[in-house]
């Protein structure tokens, strides 16, 4: 029987359908599926701003981008028969969007770069955003009218507010599960061109972000602001955001709820623009974390994927490591929602992955590695396809790992000790060296996955169990892949003895 499934928003949309109709047999993604005119019309983007803008590059077929076929075709050389694709939501799907601010404050233009320029294109009526998004912008927009606030001018250096960010936070306990969606509301991240918030136009954007807060806070017909934050940015590189912060109005602490876990996430951290794909990703891994597993987290953020495992699969052990420093706020906060009878030890560390990669990944029984698109880090990746002979040599060494371990005098070590966090009524995890029996690779990077999988593969450490693609990017040629990779297993020769046997005559 085929399942379809509905897609569809407010007045400010159109009610768009679209029907899905997977073959019983094989999984979905494993075949390439034929798809009639009607099929992609129904599936098609209908975005007045595409092709000008350069956010979506897919105008039909929406459901289906031409990469999964190759990749259903590239696991299948790797031995994974059933690679499946979860097309996901398809509209308002972006929760989390940075756009630059340019034009007038007459005429504001709030939206991305051209593809190749620095001419920003106004997307008003963009179909990726969340619709709470669209409305915020409009309301942002109303404001930068009203009190004359100038928008930012790339080549004088001039003007007030340069960027924003949005954040939607669909995770309400005050309404049912369905409504909690669409009833999102917004964290707006100001980016102000100065220092401080006591140059010369704090003026206009106390007069913005109070505007803001009183058109769409929680004193109005519809609660559409969550909280506005500012940021404070002048330098003339490309980078979005400074190093100051400063929380205006509203909430402060911003939530969500994915992969069975409350997660807060600062306007400086990452986090994932498509929050409900994100969550689908998170319960499909955790079915390849055995219970109880000590688990190493690589490339952490704020720590949601391991965080998520030491709930879910009652975890001994999750250390959590990431460059980011300003990701450590966010993870502090989300475990004191984390339930108090979690019997785990859990460490977040500020240290770099790349860095002596194997003090992060030993005495762990499954790594987790959620890389930047770029891929893994050489070093890392070097590591994890000489684990069999690590393994070896730490087998035959006759050093002691208790009474005669040597005191760590590494200094990234050291720093990294000094900087983590811990959590979990376990404190201190049980000394091993074990080494990992399980990778399991999270990449929004296609190309450079590819590349790193045929070099795990060929390592001969490794081989591919499993593997999920997931549209995190309706509208565009991407794939977010989900691989699970186990221990090769070899297989020893039984040695020849030298007695030749005496056939019965």
């Amino acid at each position: 029987m085929h399942s379809s499934t509905i897609f569809s928003f407010g007045a400010r949309y159109p009610i768009i359908t679209c029907r899905v109709s997977p073959p019983a047999s094989p999984p979905v993604a494993s075949v390439s599926l034929p798809s009639s005119s009607s099929d992609s019309l129904a599936c098609s983007l209908q975005c007045p701003h595409f092709q000008s803008c350069s956010g979506c590059t897919q105008e039909f077929n929406l459901q289906r981008p031409a990469v999964v076929d190759e990749a259903s075709d590239f696991f299948k050389r790797y031995g994974v028969e059933d690679f499946t694709f979860d097309s996901c939501r398809l509209w308002g799907w972006r929760c989390r969007a940075k756009l630059a601010v340019r034009g007038t404050s007459d005429n504001a233009l709030i939206g991305l770069y051209q593809e190749g320029t620095h001419s920003v294109v106004d997307i008003p009526d963009c179909k990726a955003h969340h619709p709470n998004i669209n409305a915020a912008i409009e309301l942002l927009r109303e404001g930068i009218k009203v009190f004359d606030v100038v928008p930012f001018d790339e080549d004088q250096g001039t003007g007030d507010l340069r960027y924003v960010q949005m954040a939607v936070t669909t995770h309400s306990t005050s309404l049912r599960a369905p409504e909690r969606y669409k009833n999102g509301k917004v964290q707006v991240s100001l980016v102000w061109n100065s220092r401080n918030e006591r140059s010369h136009n704090a003026d206009k954007l106390q007069a913005l972000s109070s505007f803001l807060w009183r058109k769409g806070g929680p004193n109005c017909k519809f609660h559409l602001i969550h909280s506005v934050w500012a940021n404070f940015q002048t330098s003339t590189n490309n980078i979005i955001f400074g190093n100051r912060w400063r929380h205006l109005l509203g909430e402060r602490d911003f939530w969500e709820h994915v992969g069975g876990i409350d997660i807060s996430l600062d306007p400086s951290s990452f986090g994932q623009a498509n929050t409900r794909a994100f969550d689908t990703l998170l319960w499909k891994l955790h079915k390849y974390v055995p219970g109880g597993s000590s688990v190493a987290d690589l490339y952490a953020g704020a720590g949601v994927i391991g965080l998520s495992l030491a709930t879910s699969r009652k975890c001994s052990s999750v250390k959590c490591i990431e460059v980011n420093k300003e990701a450590r706020l966010s993870f502090e906060k989300t475990i004191q929602r984390l339930p108090n009878s979690l019997n785990c030890s859990i460490t977040w560390h500020h240290a770099d992955a790349s860095v002596n990669p194997l003090s992060w990944i030993i005495g762990t029984d499954v790594v987790v590695v959620d890389p930047p698109r770029r891929g893994l880090d050489a070093s890392l990746r070097q590591i994890l396809e000489s684990v069999p002979s690590i393994e070896k040599r730490m087998r035959s060494s006759s050093q002691s790992t208790s009474s005669n371990a040597k005191e760590e005098k590494r200094p990234w070590i050291l720093r990294a000790r000094e900087l983590s966090v811990q959590a979990g009524n376990k404190l201190t995890p049980e000394e091993n060296n074990t080494l990992p029996q399980r990778l399991i690779y999270i990449s929004c990077g296609w190309e450079s996955f590819k590349e790193d999988c045929k070099s795990l593969l060929s390592s001969r450490a490794w081989e591919l169990e499993k593997a999920h693609g997931f549209n995190f990017f309706p509208g565009t040629d991407s794939i977010e892949v989900l691989a699970v990779f186990k221990r090769r297993v070899v297989m020893k020769k039984k040695k020849k003895s030298g007695v030749k046997k005496v056939r019965a005559k």
